[in-house]
This record gives structure tokens, C-alpha cells and sequence, in this order.
């Protein structure tokens, strides 16, 4: 198996990735697999209600990616997961998805775990939307943003702004700081995706596995 950083595999670890149809599933799997753990992907959801720990990629419309999560019963073993304090991980929509509401094509609801709503980019022609490439990373601790750690992926066109400063866990500079990473409790998400950002991706899943 290749070298992960730190020398660290997780062995025995399950992960249970949500499958609700919004596409990268299997590279979110591969990252996981390169940690030891294994990663099972499913759209049951008692197999969703009884997990460990859960996570919830996702690409595409915050409309869409609600009906789907409806459609396949997912939205109560996912809020009940996380008020549970259970460890759960959200992707780019899985990070957007836990707020109250998304404006993309009108106004429509999300999992409601998190306080605020999720807008597009409002910005000078100057800054392309998508926010499509690499950028970094500034931690918060409580205090501000700490200094930037490592470059991430990201691709998205909405951002998040959450009302509770206190949830938000990392910003990034497009144009102007914004929300890029979220936590409370045991639940953490990003807007990147630590899956395609190499070795300081693979460090934050590795620090999932240790939850």
C-alpha cells in the first residue's frame, strides 16, 4: 500500500459514505482506502442510521441534492447521525447541505443542523465563478484565522454563511474571506475537497478516522 503522511493507516475503521446520486463517491472511497479504512458507500438508510461514522460528499445543485436525500429517506438517520454527536464529515454540498436554506433557483431547505444559509459568489468580473482550483486555508481556533495551512481543492459557485461565528472552523480569500470549513462537536465539513488535495487532504480524513 503507498505511504500515507505521517505513516499512519486506520486499519478497521468503517466509513459510511452517502450515496444520494451526487457523483464523487469513488474518490472518496479510494481516499479513505488509502488511509486502511474501509469505506462503505450505500443509500440504505438503516445501514446510515446505524453507522459510525458518516459522510456526505457531494457536487451539484442544493435543490437536487435535498429532493434526493428525501427521496431515499436519508435526511432523518443524517440529522439524528449528527444530533447524536456522532463523527460526521461533510464535502463541498455535504458542507452546504447542513444549513438552514440554499438560494440556488429560489429558496429551498436544508438539513437545518446548522444556522444560516448558502448564497453564490458575489464578486468583481475580475474573480471567476466558479471557484474552480487551488487555494488556501486559514484555521480558526476560537480567535480569528490562525496563519494558512497547506493548499486545498475547491470547486463551487455558492458559499455559505453561517450565523454562529463560533461553527466556522477555517476561512479562505476569493475576492474576500469566506466560510470554508465548519465545526461543532464531533461534526466537521469543508467546502474544499480534501479528497483531491493530495497529502494535506488525506491528514484532515486521517484526523476523521481518530474521532
Amino acid at each position: 500500500m503507498e505511504t500515507v503522511p505521517g505513516g499512519q493507516l486506520h486499519s478497521g475503521r468503517m466509513i459510511t459514505i452517502v450515496d444520494y446520486g451526487s457523483g464523487n463517491l469513488r474518490s472518496v472511497q479510494k481516499a479513505f482506502e488509502r488511509l486502511g479504512a474501509e469505506a462503505l458507500v450505500t443509500s440504505d438508510p438503516e445501514t446510515v442510521a446505524a453507522a459510525d461514522r458518516v459522510v456526505l460528499p457531494g457536487v451539484g445543485a442544493f435543490g437536487d441534492a435535498m429532493r434526493a436525500l428525501h427521496d431515499r429517506h436519508l435526511v432523518e438517520p443524517l440529522v439524528a447521525h449528527i444530533r447524536a454527536d456522532k463523527p460526521f464529515f461533510g464535502i463541498c454540498m455535504g458542507l452546504q447541505l447542513l444549513f438552514e436554506a440554499g438560494r440556488e433557483g429560489g429558496r429551498h431547505e436544508g438539513l437545518g443542523v446548522l444556522a444560516g444559509e448558502v448564497v453564490r459568489f458575489d464578486l468583481p468580473e475580475r474573480f471567476k465563478v466558479p471557484h474552480m482550483g487551488w487555494n488556501t486555508v486559514r484555521w480558526c481556533d476560537g480567535r480569528g484565522p490562525r496563519d494558512a495551512d497547506g493548499w486545498y481543492y475547491f470547486v463551487h459557485s455558492y458559499r455559505a454563511l453561517p450565523k454562529d461565528a463560533a461553527v466556522v472552523a477555517a476561512v479562505t480569500d476569493y475576492g474576500g474571506e469566506f466560510c470554508s470549513a465548519v465545526a461543532r462537536g464531533r461534526l466537521f465539513a469543508t467546502q474544499f475537497h480534501p479528497e483531491k488535495s493530495q497529502a494535506t487532504g488525506l491528514r484532515l480524513l486521517g484526523a476523521f478516522l481518530d474521532a
